[in-house]
């Protein structure tokens, strides 16, 4: 299977790229079964956190060439291909799942591989790994969101230099830019996160599912997040959790949600 989905302990999920031999590259293939997973992933009312990797030894060497190679062909024969936008939203279904998304980048993410982490809402990477958008260095304007998702988590001045260069860094340095959470030996990558998803699961899942849509609209003013977060709150007030929640700090106590 070119995506595998696994449940685990305590409502977390893994979804897995799964095409080792080619590292992960992304085809119209896998972008339907990722797109259809995220559809199966959705529909689970217990889920509360989503672990998103690749089989080593990549998360994802991005685009396939080959597909990269007779879009090109169509595009000079036939004009431009409006194809690439469908293409775009299969990989970035991930922004649907209505839960935190943690990208466990255990290898390389190059160009549109590196572009699916960007868009969870967390990001560990190995710290050996080389990671960027290298488009400019292919004679391609970036896409898969990358334009958007890369100054959002690293900030305009940084971004910039990146896509500009098209250079590969290494994860510790996505790490010091706040491009991923941490930077740590691939092999503890995937155990990271998932101990980080075991720890946000345990939070109130109707408060995380608001979270991450109050997050997700990071172009609210202050005065659009305000209405935001009194309107999660009145939800709140009235719910079983912030019961259970505040029994919980009276007795000192872990809470059960």
């Amino acid at each position: 299977m070119l995506v595998e989905v696994a449940t685990l302990a305590s409502g977390v999920a893994t979804l897995t790229l799964n095409d080792p031999e080619r590292r992960n590259a992304m085809t119209d293939a896998m972008g339907a079964a990722l797109q259809a997973a995220v559809r199966t992933l959705s529909e689970a009312t217990e889920l509360r956190v989503v672990v998103v990797t690749g089989t080593p030894p990549a998360f994802s060497a991005g685009g396939d060439l080959e597909k990269l190679t007779e879009t090109a062909r169509r595009a000079r024969d036939e004009g431009i291909d409006p194809a690439m936008r469908s293409f775009y939203e299969q990989f970035l279904s991930v922004r649907e799942l209505e839960v935190p998304t943690i990208a466990a980048v255990n290898g390389h993410a190059v160009g549109a591989g590196l572009c699916v982490a960007l868009a969870c809402d967390l990001m560990v990477v190995a710290a050996e790994a080389r990671v960027g958008l290298n488009f400019a260095k292919l004679g391609l304007h970036p896409g898969m969101g990358g334009s958007w998702l890369l100054p959002a988590r690293i900030g305009q001045q940084q971004a910039s230099r990146l896509l500009f260069t098209g250079e590969l860094i290494a994860g510790s340095e996505a790490a010091s830019l706040g491009m991923a959470l941490e930077a740590l030996p691939a092999d503890e990558v995937l155990p990271r996160a998932l101990d980080l998803a075991a720890d946000i699961a345990s939070a109130a899942p109707s408060v995380l599912r608001q979270l991450v849509a109050t997050l997700r609209h990071a172009e609210d003013t202050l005065d659009e997040r305000l209405d935001r977060e009194a309107a999660a709150q009145a939800v709140n007030f009235g719910g079983d959790e912030l019961t259970e929640g505040l029994a919980a700090a009276r007795e000192k106590r872990t809470p059960r949600f």
